[in-house]
């Protein structure tokens, strides 16, 4: 598309109270995240909305203070929820069931949306809107940053082709729904034709992703919320606290045993404690991973099937392979 960036910021606009108002839901899994803040600003226009933050107690969790201003700023009905280990456990169990994966950053970052998604069910929510596919359409990830125009169209290209959101088996599982207005084809297709130039620029004194996001959402939003940088879910919750948690409670002599038995008996390469830890919920819920496709990529760290152009493992969350 081209035009000033007034008129793309416009058009932007419009497509996504578009986008939004097909895929209206009665809550929002609330980051205080620039992603999840936009949806919330259009869809309390249409629905009075109910918005959820969910942060594991006791550890920094920064996604609290930025939803709160969020939910303040809108006036919205917010329920902030802090899950502790039994919670924890039992989300772990879930997640890994259901996304059929020990990976870690997986595992980190679906925790935190299952309990989002729960407490939403038991608060009487059929539908939950969440902000996935923001950063993968307009260039949120840092390690996009400093690649020329080239590159940076081809490691997109690569992002769409194998965007997968937990939120959607995961929600499935709770027999509610899940909607992603950022994946609405008009809205889709409006993001990818999009020049990569207005997704990474400069501004500020620093290098920014989903810059025209947030240049359309100025003066709309509070000025800490558009240029609030990109923050994980694992360190908005608190969930990044998990590996140096699991380094605390297995010891070394069972991390060492262990690792060498699942090397051996079901050829799973175990890389720390926290992967520890999930494999043996993935084995007790799920068993040993094995090739379905004999003939097909294989992960040369679990075992499993990959697909034949792909770098990372789903499974195990392998990087590369």
């Amino acid at each position: 598309m081209s035009g000033t960036v007034d008129e793309i910021c416009l058009k932007l606009r419009l497509l996504l109270e578009e986008a939004v108002e097909r895929n209206l839901a009665e809550g929002i899994l609330l980051s205080g995240g620039l992603d999840t803040s936009v949806l919330a600003v259009i869809a309390s226009k249409f629905v009075s909305l109910k918005a959820f933050t969910v942060a594991f107690n006791g550890v920094p969790a920064p996604d609290v203070k930025y939803a709160t201003l969020m939910a303040n700023n809108l006036q919205l009905k917010h329920s902030i929820h802090y899950f502790d280990e039994g919670e924890l456990y039992d989300a772990i169990r879930m997640v890994v069931k259901v996304m059929r994966s020990f990976d870690p950053m997986e595992i980190r970052n679906s925790v935190t949306i299952y309990v989002g998604l729960r407490v939403a069910k038991e608060e009487g929510l059929s539908s939950i809107m969440t902000g996935d596919g923001c950063d993968e359409l307009f260039a949120g990830y840092s390690f996009l940053f400093d690649l020329e125009k080239e590159q940076l169209n081809l490691e997109l290209q690569k992002l769409w082709s194998m965007m997968s959101f937990s939120s959607i088996p995961l929600a499935k599982a709770l027999e509610i729904e899940a909607k992603l207005p950022y994946l609405d084809p008009d809205f889709k297709s409006f993001a990818m034709k999009l020049d990569p130039r207005y997704k990474v620029r400069n501004e500020k004194g620093r290098t920014w992703g989903k810059w025209i996001l947030r240049k359309a959402f100025e003066g709309i939003l509070p000025e800490e919320i558009v240029w609030r940088a990109k923050t994980p879910i694992e360190q908005g919750s608190g969930t990044m606290t998990l590996p140096s948690m699991f380094n605390e409670k297995i010891s070394d002599t069972e991390f060492d045993e262990k690792r060498s038995q699942y090397l051996e008996k079901d050829k799973v390469m175990i890389r720390d404690k926290e992967q520890l830890f999930y494999y043996d919920v993935y084995r007790s819920v799920i068993g040993v991973p094995y090739p379905i496709n004999t003939k097909g990529k294989i992960c040369p760290y679990c075992n499993s099937n990959v697909a034949e152009r792909a770098t990372y493992c789903r499974t195990c969350g392998a990087y590369p392979i």
